[in-house]
């Protein structure tokens, strides 16, 4: 039996697919994007099954209340990271393990507005998506009562829209900025929107504010797909396959692909026969992936006859500024993400730079916050334990701003390798004027919210955060790698669902739009049927939302918004 969360548990057996039986899709990652997609296809009656290089999480016995503790929930193996201003990459970008990056995330939910999806067009920087935000937003409305999400009733920013669930009551942080934007004049969301639950719903419980929530929460109160989607998609015939680790998909000689080969729990390579496959690997191990699997007639990676695989990648400024006060802030009593504000999001022509970004609270935990205070003090030794001494009088916000997408922001094979024998990813970044000046902007915005606040002193660390990017999707087959549904332009029976497709990535936190993006995809597989496996036709045709294919508890009430 398997743990998920305080009430929630699996009971075996599990369908288990023998190597030689063909499926209709393997998906290779079993995260944010992948959890949806398994669900949702298996729930079609579809014999889908996911592939997971990590584990299958039991939260009673693999998840404890530790910081240090922790370190087994992100993606660090061997990666090579340059570039003039390289990326830092593991546990705040990556996850390992079923679920992903939706164990580790903070689980702020905010949509992508409007603008987002038609950036050149408005801006002249950046990209514009195939898809506008009205072709996203029933699958947003769905997913928030999916997750589901906790907000104010009315959210003002990007396209204005409300919360199925009530607003969690504030924190010290969220106070913070409260008070500091108000003093400012700068509008703010109070209570959300976040992907934990207010009120129990269901076999979940609700938040109890004890501030672990980025080393996975063990009560079971925040979304992550291995409690939200893997559950329902096991009861209804899918297979996860974890520890199980995809080395290359395998090519027939009419240029569709037939599977793909993987490393077991036991160190052997073995083959899974498959109709259709779709790569859910997240920014870094979905084109490398498909960078590994070249092959005659793709001898530059599957999916990248345009030359765009792997590049384009992007990071979102994450700065963090930190200020300490004479009274008790306590910011660990409370979610990390519960008060925002997208006052800055969109581009102001009165600044010398497009585009924007947000203002969050974070809620660093001691070790995360020794980490800042090194990088924003240099503190050490004696110094540093004093300073550990007024932990309690610290508040953190975040900036979240928005990097364009670049061509020479890329991920590449590496001539190192894993412990399989793979070529690792590598990883180069550069910031150009653009993201400096909206960086320096937004980082001055953020500490004038601080002091506004009462803090009697206010430092920073310069950091990223969330990745994307790198398999670009687009209306052009000569500068994407897919289409709109995430259907690779050069091999018809290989998709590519993750963050990974997003051409632009906003300044809003991207785990919504990952899996609205991937339910949308799963409708439109389950409309087309047998054509995904039988024709290279496109029918670029909108699928119907299929709300009926929810997890159970979906449409059940919540904590009510009070009037």
């Amino acid at each position: 039996m398997v743990h998920l969360g305080a009430m929630q548990k699996i009971k075996p057996p599990q369908r288990i697919f023998r190597d030689d039986e063909e499926v209709d899709y393997v998906i290779v990652g079993v995260g944010s994007a992948g959890g949806v997609l398994l669900q949702r296809l298996a729930r079609a009656g579809f014999k889908v099954l996911g592939m997971e290089a990590g584990k299958f999480w039991d939260t009673e016995r693999d998840w404890v209340s530790d910081e240090a503790g922790s370190h087994q929930l992100y993606w660090n193996d061997l990666r090579i990271t340059g570039g003039e201003h390289p990326l830092a990459l593991g546990s705040n970008n990556s996850g390992k393990g079923v679920g992903g990056g939706s164990v580790h995330w903070a689980a702020f939910t905010p949509r992508f507005h409007p603008s987002d999806f038609e950036v050149y067009t408005r801006d002249g920087v950046g990209a514009d998506w195939p898809l506008s935000y009205e072709e996203l937003e029933p699958y947003y409305e769905l997913l928030e009562q999916e997750i589901p999400v906790a907000g104010p009733a009315w959210y003002p920013w990007g396209k204005p829209h409300g919360h199925p669930y009530a607003p969690h009551p504030m924190g010290g942080v969220g106070d913070v900025l409260i008070k500091g934007c108000t003093k400012l004049g700068i509008p703010v969301s109070a209570g959300g929107p976040v992907a934990i639950l207010s009120a129990s719903r269901g076999n979940r419980p609700h938040c109890i504010y004890r501030g672990f929530c980025i080393q996975a929460c063990k009560v079971g109160a925040k979304a992550s797909t291995l409690i939200t989607h893997v559950p329902d998609a096991l009861e209804h015939g899918a297979e996860v396959r974890d520890r199980s680790m995809v080395a290359r998909i395998s090519m027939r000689p009419d240029g569709r692909t037939d599977g793909v080969v993987y490393i077991d729990r036991d160190g052997r390579e073995r083959f899974q026969r498959a109709r259709a496959v779709i790569v859910s690997g997240y920014a870094i191990e979905t084109p490398r992936l498909l960078l590994n699997s070249a092959c005659p007639g793709h001898e530059h990676g599957l999916a990248n006859s345009s030359g765009t695989l792997g590049k384009y990648l992007m990071a979102q400024a994450g700065n963090v500024v930190l200020g300490r006060f004479d009274e008790l802030i306590r910011m660990y009593k409370a979610p990390p993400a519960h008060a925002l504000t997208e006052e800055f999001y969109e581009t102001d022509p009165k600044r010398d730079f497009a585009r924007g970004f947000a203002i969050q609270t974070v809620g660093p935990l001691p070790i995360a916050f020794s980490k800042q205070m090194m990088a924003a003090k240099g503190l050490w030794g004696w110094s540093m334990r004093r300073e550990m001494m007024e932990y309690n009088h610290w508040a953190a916000l975040g900036l979240l701003g928005e990097i364009l997408p670049w061509a020479d922001n890329r991920v590449e094979l590496a001539a190192e390798r894993d412990q399989y024998g793979l070529r690792v990813a590598k990883v180069t970044f550069r910031l150009r004027d653009n993201d400096k000046k909206l960086i320096e902007f937004g980082k001055n915005k953020v500490m004038e919210v601080m002091h506004a606040a009462g803090a009697v002193e206010v430092v920073q660390e310069s950091r990223y955060a969330h990745l994307v990017g790198a398999a670009r999707m687009g209306k052009d087959p000569s500068t994407s790698v897919c289409d709109k549904f995430g259907r690779t332009w050069d091999i018809p029976n290989l998709f590519v669902m993750d963050g990974s497709v997003m051409p632009t990535q906003g300044s809003a936190n991207p785990g919504l739009t990952i899996q609205a993006l991937a339910a949308r995809t799963a409708d439109y597989l389950i409309t087309q049927g047998d054509a995904i496996f039988n024709s290279a036709s496109r029918d670029m045709t909108p699928p119907p939302v299929c709300r009926s294919l929810s997890p159970p508890d979906t449409f059940t009430s919540g904590a009510p918004h009070l009037r």
